[in-house]
């Protein structure tokens, strides 16, 4: 029986961090993955191929140029699925390979192979041909993340309806489809296909999308969905949906609509992958997402148990995950981590994306913590004029007492490498001075700091400077 310091069962962001964050530490260290190739859901049906088949839509669509060429303005008339899933395969096979040899060159073992545990120190790994393996570790962690939820009335066909996992594996654009769903997933989706011209209906029992943004951001992706002619249904329950004749798809609602489409894409939630664990063995138990749950260190109700990333719930992000991983590690093996897990910034890779950090006007004002705000619209910058942005805004938050920044929220392409510079400014618990009295490239996008910044200050003023009258 082999023995390791830390066994990492799941090869997505957090194990992989937590990996090569024990192989620095000088332990030992086996990953077991399931599947041919490492990389988890990340790699092969999450955020790495959505957001490659996202780039490819906007280059080759030539929606990025619409605003200075028209709407009509096409990179590559006729887009077959074929063009799509090409740029599709090549990432992936590329980050795979980096992937495994940056494991390799650690030094962690790699074994293929569902995983399963015996006791709180032995897992069994069953291969391919259902040989059974066993392996024992002083500390081990779970790390096998999420799939899609599939309601037993749903019939998925992988050709008609189906899952954000199977949508990677489409064998032609359709000319509409439904979204079930409005969270991350879903609204990616929805707003990816509506740049390829598809006609798509997006539907949500919940009254209002991604509740934890800013709402005036979300009014401002509402708006850019519509224009780009996506229906919403929001507040209706989908209570159906069936196969009719050749290649129709009709979903039922409860308010007695019937929506027609060529394709339905299903993608109301994410469940843990724990079933094979055998959690039970060690007297561990999921939730009824099949999540796990986890103290301050990552720790399992079994103290040398670790779970990390997807599997344990919010924020479920690969950052996160990352991050979730390294610190897991580093409290089993006694390194102390100040961790970066206190503020963190969220990213939406819909079209246009969005992102944020800190609190929204919603929480402050819950909170009765007066304050400020500043607006910049990405169109107005030169850069943005250059580069053909029509839609886009960046939004902060300044405390009245001490003008404190609180938050950062942007809409428009490149948010999420926007973000940072918020990031950074309130780590360091920065004010709106760094913003007013700092001198940012020119053209960039990231003079939209500056622009909300000079908007905010303007806005706190209570007497303003009148207009000298002609002579």
């Amino acid at each position: 029986m082999r023995k390791f310091d830390l066994i990492v069962i799941g090869s997505g962001p957090a194990g992989i961090s937590a990996a090569v964050q024990a192989r620095q530490l000088c332990r030992s260290v086996a990953i077991i993955e399931r599947r041919t190739a490492i990389g988890g859901v990340c790699l092969h049906t999450g955020t790495i191929p959505s957001k490659t088949l996202r780039e490819a839509v906007l280059y080759l669509t030539g929606y990025r140029q619409r605003t200075l060429y028209g709407a009509s303005y096409r990179l590559k008339p006729d887009l077959a699925i074929e063009d799509l899933t090409k740029r599709l395969h090549i990432t992936i096979e590329h980050e795979i390979e980096v992937t495994r040899n940056q494991l390799l060159r650690h030094g962690v073992e790699i074994f293929e192979g569902t995983a399963s545990l015996r006791d709180k120190h032995k897992v069994v790994v069953m291969n391919s041909e259902n040989d059974k393996t066993v392996y024992e570790a002083d500390k081990i962690l779970i790390a096998t993340g999420t799939r899609p939820i599939q309601p037993a009335d749903i019939p998925f066909d992988n050709q008609y309806i189906l899952d954000s996992d199977g949508i990677l594996k489409l064998q032609r654009l359709p000319r509409s489809m439904i979204v079930v769903g409005s969270g991350v997933i879903g609204l990616e989706y929805a707003s990816l296909f509506s740049a390829l011209d598809i006609r798509v209906t997006l539907v949500d029992a919940r009254e209002k999308m991604m509740p934890f943004m800013d709402s005036e951001i979300i009014d401002e992706f509402i708006h850019y969905l519509r224009k780009n002619h996506v229906t919403l249904r929001m507040g209706e329950a989908v209570t159906k949906i069936a196969v009719e004749g050749a290649s129709s798809v009709v979903t039922s609602l409860d308010s007695g609509k019937q929506i027609n489409t060529e394709l339905a894409l299903f993608a109301a939630g994410r469940i843990g992958c724990t079933d094979a664990l055998n959690l039970d063995k060690v007297g561990l138990k999921a939730d009824e997402k099949h999540r796990l749950k986890v103290n301050k260190h990552y720790q399992t109700s079994i103290s040398n148990i670790y779970a990390a990333g997807d599997v344990i719930g919010f924020p479920s992000l690969a950052s996160t995950s990352m991050e979730q991983g390294r610190l897991a590690v580093c409290h089993a093996f006694g390194k102390k981590s100040a961790g970066g897990m206190k503020m963190f910034p969220f990213a939406i890779y819909a079209v246009p994306e969005m992102s944020m950090i800190g609190q929204t006007e919603n929480e402050l004002t819950k909170n009765k913590i007066p304050y400020y705000t500043g607006k910049a619209h990405l169109r107005e910058t030169s850069r943005g004029q250059i580069l053909g942005i029509g839609e886009g805004v960046l939004k902060m938050l300044f405390a009245e007492e001490g003008d404190k920044l609180l938050g950062v929220h942007i809409l428009g392409e490149g948010s999420s490498e926007l973000i940072h510079i918020g990031q950074a400014v309130l780590a360091m618990g920065g004010t709106i001075d760094y913003f007013l009295e700092h001198v940012f490239n020119y053209p960039t996008l990231a003079e939209a700091y500056k622009v909300a910044a000079l908007d905010a200050w303007n806005n706190r003023q209570v007497v303003s400077c009148p207009i000298p009258e002609q002579q």
